[in-house]
């Protein structure tokens, strides 16, 4: 690793590497640095080489983060980042935090950062070095209710951002960019995914894994090992983290407050809203991203949070003309319910739970006839409405639970919760 074009077997005998990890002290002026951070992996196919060592030295601190937070608590890690080296017999009350410099910095550069092919992996770094920070509860039965990375981010200077990180995390959601072929600069010779998403994709996964009890998605499949969307996918991922974090014991969560209250950049309404963290976003490009990535369980979850907490989203979807969009994606995955996980049918029928409690939508969805549903394969469907198709997909899922559980109905007195 250095200077010129390593190969990924070379690591384990780079001398830099091993200066890195080694007993000895390094300053911050040697040359040393600068050296091991101008690597790369293929030839640099850009002459930008500040976002190329900025990029390399964050991939070399994600790294060094998710073995730190695997072996270290919280105050170890926060030691890790507080040292300095001092003359025998001096002493310096004043330490910098560099710990929250470095959750601060990493939320400015997401926010301020415009997402361009040549700042698409440093934006991906950034966004994946903030999953890594908060990884912690990995580690831990007991849900975490406070902590440092926490206090950052919902108490520290990270605070004010809180709502144009929300933001931004939601439009790298939108805009679902795929990783341009200049920005695989970690990508192997062997393989169709590429290091900087392979090494990632593991705290991402694990961290997910706990989110949702347990149960990870679907089955794996080609979609989920070879994502062409990667800084979607960790935006995504990040900002249900943060957005489902526990309220602190003096303050609410401000990101979960952000994700309830934003508004319609087309909401002309004069009205402030109570709410200290909200912000406009475009719903009609919010919503088509909603309906066209319901495959996820993510992507799911993200649909339930916004129907569920977000009342002028709510609104806006159920006076939609065009509901079948969204609802024929949730009723594929009840349909194919034998290759999703239980968390993943949850959700999917809660989200039909909160629409059927509109009576508008209910009579709508008998209006919409639809020909020709290619994944309903028990039986050719040339013609059914939206409302009947939902009412065959609903009982198809009740019996094939109740049949895998092998569960006997109870009487119809009573009330299963």
């Amino acid at each position: 690793m250095g200077a010129n074009t390593s190969q990924l077997s070379e690591l384990s005998e780079s001398q830099s590497i091993r200066t890195l990890i080694g007993p000895d002290a390094v300053s911050e002026n040697e040359p040393f640095w600068n050296q091991l951070i101008s690597f790369t992996f293929t030839s640099p196919t850009c002459s930008q080489l500040f976002i190329w060592q900025a990029h390399n030295a964050l991939f070399l601190v994600r790294c060094l983060l998710k073995v730190f937070i695997r072996e270290m608590s919280e105050e170890e890690l926060h030691l890790q980042f507080s040292y300095q080296e001092r003359a025998p017999g001096t002493y310096d009350s004043i330490c910098e935090d560099l710990l929250e410099e470095l959750v601060s910095n990493l939320v400015h550069l997401i926010v301020e950062v415009p997402l361009l092919d040549i700042t698409y992996n440093i934006l991906f770094e950034a966004v994946t070095t903030l999953l890594v920070l908060l990884s912690y509860q990995l580690f831990h039965k007991e849900v975490l209710r406070e902590g440092l990375i926490y206090g950052y981010l919902t108490r520290g200077r990270c605070l004010s951002l809180t709502s144009r990180l929300v933001k931004t995390l939601l439009y790298n959601f939108i805009r679902q960019e795929k990783c341009p072929p200049a920005a695989h600069v970690l990508q192997t010779q062997s393989d169709g995914g590429g290091l900087l998403y392979g090494l990632a994709s593991g705290v991402a996964s694990g961290l997910w894994s706990v989110f949702t009890l347990g149960g990870v998605g679907s089955r794996p499949g080609v979609e989920q090992d070879q994502n062409p969307l990667p800084l979607s996918s960790q935006s995504l991922l990040l900002l249900l983290v943060l957005a489902n974090l526990t309220d602190g014991a003096d303050c609410p969560n401000p990101y979960r407050q952000a994700v309830t209250c934003f508004k319609n950049t087309q909401d002309s309404s004069s009205i402030p809203s109570p709410q200290p963290h909200t912000f406009q976003i475009n719903f009609n490009s919010l919503y088509t991203a909603l309906y066209e990535q319901q495959k996820s369980d993510q992507v799911t979850l993200l649909l339930y949070t916004l129907l569920h907490q977000n009342s002028n989203m709510r609104t806006y979807i159920l006076s939609r003309t065009d509901m079948e969009n969204l609802v024929l994606p949730i009723l594929e995955i009840l349909y194919h319910v034998e290759e999703r996980n239980s968390h993943h049918v949850y959700m999917a029928l809660i989200i039909l739970l909160i629409l059927t409690e509109d009576d508008t939508f209910n009579r709508s969805i008998h209006e919409v006839m639809l020909k020709n549903i290619s994944w309903y394969t028990e039986r050719v469907l040339t013609e059914i409405s939206l409302g009947s198709l939902l009412i065959l997909v609903v009982i198809r899922t009740i019996q094939f639970n109740m049949t895998r559980t092998r569960v006997r109905p109870e009487p119809v007195t009573k009330t299963v919760i």
